[in-house]
């Protein structure tokens, strides 16, 4: 396991706290949403944005730069959240989300916004475009690497399985994906829905190297994305065990919180239980 000082964990444990309470407070004020899947993404989007990805404002036209792609792109509030926390954009501008002119759209759109390295929206896409990605630095010999986050539910998807196979084929130890699997998707259960287990198998089946990890575990997401980078000749795919709607009591492991925004009351009480997690509120 990858050795990291607890001064880092607890800068990170501020930073997933932040994007967190970002998220439903942008979530409510738009009355409209997906709170639940951007919360389970939140440590994993920490963790990229401020301890692995060579990224951020003033490396956007960089070609060095490594690309981030939100697959399930209507969990969009965690990249936005993520993006102002890195200082893409002003927190403030938070408050526009779904609004009428806003940059944040309900999905987020590569032309108007800086920072979204690809459009998404349309479940089954992100991986492929990250296969795209992660083809183009080698043809153009560049080391960068591009890291793709999926949910569960967007894998019953036959296009993502079209892209895993491709990307098993051409070797791409460049590109790691990330399973977030809280195990809900907007009508109940993946397993009851269309079950993708075994996912661990089934991806090391199509040539990929597979880590199965806490995805709220800090240390464990490190880790895994320190492995993936000594990994040459096949993509990495983790299998972040995480749960829906996490650090807010009431939205765990509660499908209805799937697409469902907090009213005043239930907002002030997700701000409550978040601040008390680390970070400011």
């Amino acid at each position: 396991m990858s050795t990291v000082t607890e001064g880092k964990l607890t800068e990170l444990k501020q930073h997933a706290s932040n994007i967190r309470q970002e998220i439903v407070k942008m979530v409510a004020a738009a009355n409209s949403g997906h709170p639940g899947g951007s919360l389970s993404a939140a440590d994993i989007l920490a963790v990229l944005y401020f301890h692995e990805m060579n990224a951020g404002p003033d490396k956007i036209s960089d070609p060095d730069r490594d690309r981030f792609v939100l697959s399930k792109g209507h969990a969009s509030p965690v990249l936005y959240a993520s993006l102002a926390e890195k200082g893409y954009l002003p927190k403030e501008e938070l408050a526009t989300f779904r609004k009428i002119n806003s940059r944040l759209q309900g999905h987020p759109s590569k032309k108007m916004l800086p920072g979204v390295e690809q459009s998404t929206g349309s479940l089954g896409q992100g991986l492929s475009a990250a296969n795209g990605m992660a083809l183009a630095a080698r043809l153009d010999k560049r080391d960068y690497r591009v890291y793709a986050l999926l949910g569960d539910g967007e894998i019953q998807e036959g296009m993502v399985w079209e892209a895993a196979m491709a990307a098993g084929h051409y070797k791409l130890d460049n590109l790691v994906a990330i399973l977030d699997y809280n195990h809900l998707q907007i009508d109940g259960n993946v397993e009851d829905i269309m079950n993708v287990g075994p996912v661990a198998d089934k991806f090391r089946a199509f040539n990929w190297h597979v880590i199965e990890i806490d995805g709220h575990n800090l240390e464990e997401i490190i880790s895994a994305l320190d492995e993936a980078k000594t990994v040459k000749g096949m993509p990495t795919f983790i299998v972040a065990h995480t749960v829906k709607g996490k650090g807010v009591s009431y939205m765990e492991n509660a499908c209805g919180w799937h697409g469902t925004a907090p009213n005043a009351e239930q907002l002030a009480q997700a701000l409550e239980e978040l601040c008390a997690q680390g970070g400011e509120k």
